[in-house]
Formats: structure tokens, sequence, C-alpha cells
């Protein structure tokens, strides 16, 4: 439970947490019920470890009102605020489309699953949202990337945008096998061939240890079969795991254009909103307007789930109270700041040596040419998991062995 962030944002408003009149969270437990009630009886799961965790876990979001007063050190009585469950895909297309340029859009929200949904069509217009169409669990592109990532040894929640990186170092000579592992449907998305699979027979496996989500295996023995056998975490990267990274993202952009040109079809529109954790595919991304009709593009920097509290907090600002749109996101930088005098505390605390100099960027500079790696930290810190220049790491890239050095 995000106390912390929580108390962080009421002191940066001068407000306490009795003043909140509206809360948002972006899950709906019952959303999709009669979907998942169909896919349980027809596949005859269990009670495993999993689920029952995920049936705790519903039952937190149920008391979000006690977790709530235990956070911010108050009775729960004077909690007085009116709470509001927005199904998670919906809440992604507000945090996109409310916060955009435009008046009108198509909107995409594409990630691994959310309320036992993967993808979701929709336009807004206004302050308002429509979906149109969804792809169910147990199918998702995200789900597939991920597990390619897992496949390839990188198993650490967010290494997706590695594998990313990794691609354009291959070839995408096994695409045939990745379009057999995710295929084309008639309707114009996706579906996995789920023998390559587990979690739709024994869920997905999450932990939080040190505070960070570590997800279990998602991909079968049978994905062995096809590749052979997986790279651990600290092996060599061969030439093959290259070769797969480009096929993998090879699929996932074809599935994307492809989906993106059905929405085109739904809607006319020329502006698109994107959000879920396939947007920050920011190659796919820099691929859209070259593949598909959208002229113009709007993803706000937290397209993950972070961004559902955004999207939450707009929905019910705009949508539900049916106030005017009169803000645009138009950057990333609104989390915390700090001072000068902290900066120095926190220097003295690590015993660090420090000077100060007034000729700050041209000093970066030289470190930057001589070779040396420079931390650069200004003003707030960013919203989502991209550095855009206020928390950043810089490297000279002319120098070769500076990727070596990095790592």
């Amino acid at each position: 439970f995000p106390g912390l962030a929580i108390n962080y944002c009421l002191k940066r408003a001068g407000i306490r947490i009795t003043d909140v009149a509206h809360i948002g969270i972006s899950r709906v437990p019952t959303a999709h019920l009669i979907n998942k009630l169909t896919f349980v009886l027809y596949n005859r799961l269990m009670f495993t470890r999993q689920g029952l965790d995920r049936l705790r876990s519903v039952e937190k979001v149920r008391n979000i009102k006690t977790v709530l007063a235990e956070s911010t050190g108050v009775s729960e009585s004077s909690l007085t605020m009116q709470f509001h469950n927005l199904e998670h895909h919906v809440a992604h297309m507000a945090s996109a489309f409310l916060v955009s340029p435009f008046e009108s859009a198509a909107i995409l929200s594409i990630d691994g699953f959310g309320d036992f949904c993967s993808t979701m069509f929709g336009r807004g217009s206004g302050t308002g949202l429509e979906k149109i169409d969804s792809v169910m669990f147990p199918h998702s592109l995200g789900l597939f990337y991920t597990s390619m990532c897992q496949y390839l040894g990188f198993q650490s929640y967010g290494d997706e945008g590695k594998v990313m990186a990794l691609a354009p170092y291959g070839e995408p000579r096994y695409l045939e096998d990745m379009l057999r592992i995710v295929r084309p449907d008639r309707e114009g998305a996706f579906e996995l061939n789920l023998d390559y699979f587990t979690h739709h027979t024994h869920g997905v496996e999450m932990s939080w240890e040190e505070g960070h989500p570590h997800i279990g295996r998602v991909y079968s023995d049978k994905l062995l079969e096809l590749f052979g056998e997986p790279r651990q975490q600290h092996e060599p990267i061969t030439p093959r795991h290259r070769d797969l990274a480009a096929s993998l993202q090879k699929c996932l952009e074809f599935h994307l254009f492809r989906i993106l040109n059905r929405l085109h079809q739904y809607t006319g529109a020329a502006s698109l909103c994107l959000a879920g954790g396939v947007a920050y595919n920011s190659v796919a991304n820099g691929l859209i307007k070259q593949n598909t009709p959208f002229q113009d593009l709007f993803i706000q920097p937290a397209a993950g789930d972070s961004g559902t509290a955004l999207g939450v907090a707009f929905y019910i600002w705009n949508t539900i109270l049916g106030n005017p749109r009169d803000y645009v996101m138009t950057d990333a930088y609104l989390g915390p700041e700090y001072g000068e005098q902290e900066l120095e505390q926190s220097l003295k605390a690590f015993g660090a040596s420090y000077v100060r100099c007034d000729d700050i960027e041209e000093q970066a500079a030289e470190l930057l040419a001589a070779g040396k790696i420079v931390g650069w930290f200004q003003g707030r810190m960013e919203f989502g998991p991209r550095a855009l220049g206020n928390r950043s790491i810089l490297a000279d890239p002319r120098q070769a062995e500076i990727k070596d050095v990095l790592n």
C-alpha cells in the first residue's frame, strides 16, 4: 500500500487526508465476472496458493478505508470521502486521454492483465470515454513479451526495456516461430497458443521481496522444445539470444500495428492515445505513424500501472464530476524536489567529498569528455520509469568502451 506516496502528496498539496472528498482505485474486483466464472468452470481450476493470495488481495481492496486511516494516522470514522472503483483499463485510458491535448482521439490500453483484461480499445471525446472492445484473459501481448524476457534470462520485473534494447543487435530469424506462439485472430486482434504458457492453469506467482515485485515463470516446457534451453541470468548473451529478442520485438510490432489499424477503422480518428505497460515500448511507438493512419500520438510518461492513479483522479474530476478539462501534461516533473541544504546534509551523511561550482554545465561537460560518469540531479523527480533529464546517468557515447564502463 503506497502510504508514503499518499502522505507526500498530501504534504505537497498542503492538506490533510480528511480534506479529501474523492478517492479512486484502479481496480474493480467484480469486473468481467461472467468471463472469470466461465473460464474457471471450463478449466476446472482449483484454489491454488496464487488463487488464495488473490482472494486476500481482493479483500484488502475492499477494506481500503481501514488501510488508508492507518497509513495517514487518523481514525477511520474521520474519513468521509467517497470511494470510486474504476476498471483497470478504463483508468489506463483516462490517464492518457484526459491529460492529452486532444479534444477527441482513439485510445488503446495494452498490458499484461488488469481486471481479467489485457487490451482495451476505446475512444475519447471531451470529458467522456467509450469502451469499444477488449481482449480478455488468458490472451495478452504483455504477458507474451514478459515470458520471452524470462526465457532470455531477464527475470526482474521491468526488464522488458532491456530486451527491447537488445533487439536491434539481432535479426528476426525466429519471427515465424513467434507468430505461432501469439497468432493473429480473425477480429484484427490476437490469441496466445496456450500450449506455450502456464498462467491459465497455474496462475501468475507474484511476490514482493524487499519491496520489489517478482513474477514466477509463465512459459511452459513446450517453449524449450521450440527454442532450446533458456539463458540463465548471468550467462553470456549469444547471437541466438539477440536474434530471439529481435524476433520478439518484430512480433510485438506486427500485432500492435494490426490492432491499431483495426482501431482506426472503428474510430476514424487522426489522434491516438496509448497507455498500459506495452506503451513503454518506445521502439514500437516510433514506428506507429509509419505503419498506421494515425497522425498524432500522445503517451503520458507513467503509462504503466502507476499511471492508473492519474487516470482515476482525472476520471473522477472530469467524467464523474463533470469539470472541464483544463490540464495538459507537458512534462513529467511531478515528484519530490530537494533544496541545497538537504543535498549538502545528504552528502555529509554519506561522507562524500564535494565542491560547489558556479559553472556546473562546463564542469559536467569536461568530466564527460574525460570519460567520467556523471549523475545529474536537479529539480523535481520524473513521474514514470524513464530518466528525462532531472534524474539521469550521463556518459560520452563517442567512447567505444563506455557501455561496458556503465554496466
